[in-house]
């Protein structure tokens, strides 16, 4: 006696089955699906995405009267828990041959690739943004450590002039300039 698993697992279908069991669902038409969801290009291993769990699932019958999908889970083999898709066995019709699916499908790609982006051309600009643009690229962590040294004789001269007190007369009337905070302080009247 064996021993089943409480939550059987989906397991790898084959890809022709050959069962009269046919699906309560409508009909799927070809021209109703988007061009993108059909591959057509070996007939006798045709597939399309199917409408209801997504996956790529292949057509049998396609020689054939009736065309349909192959019975499927909803999860992938040896994974997911065997759901059944409720598509399987799904009809299909045919409402274009196959060089119109290609036809469409080619000018399909024209019209999308038309909207794609071109490249983006780089703006003009003037000798001087040029040059700007160069020195930038050009910098290095030692030359901007090197920029820094150069200027800072003067910005300790500025620092100095800023904390100097101005000669003449002090105004009695008014608040202190504060000469080392920020923060103004109330003189003692």
């Amino acid at each position: 006696m064996s021993i089943t698993a409480a939550v059987p697992t989906a397991k790898e279908r084959p890809r022709r089955t050959r069962t009269k069991r046919v699906s309560g669902l409508p009909a799927l038409k070809l021209s109703e699906l988007p061009l993108h969801h059909i591959d057509l290009r070996n007939p006798l291993k045709a597939v399309l995405v199917c409408q209801d769990c997504e996956t790529w699932v292949p057509i049998t019958g396609m020689q054939s009267k009736v065309q349909k999908l192959v019975p499927h889970h909803t999860g992938k083999a040896h994974v997911a828990a065997a759901v059944h898709c409720r598509s399987s066995n799904r009809r299909l019709e045919f409402d274009m041959t196959i060089p119109e699916w290609r036809r469409a499908l080619t000018d399909a790609v024209k019209e999308s690739s038309s909207r794609t982006a071109t490249t983006v051309l780089p703006k003009a600009f003037s000798p001087r943004t040029d040059r700007t643009l160069r020195a930038r690229a050009e910098r290095t962590p030692a030359g901007r450590l090197a920029d820094w040294n150069a200027v800072l004789s003067r910005v300790d001269v500025a620092d100095m002039n800023r904390r100097g007190v101005p000669a003449g007369d002090v105004p009695t009337e008014c608040l202190e300039v504060p000469l080392d905070t920020l923060r103004p302080q109330r003189s003692a009247r």
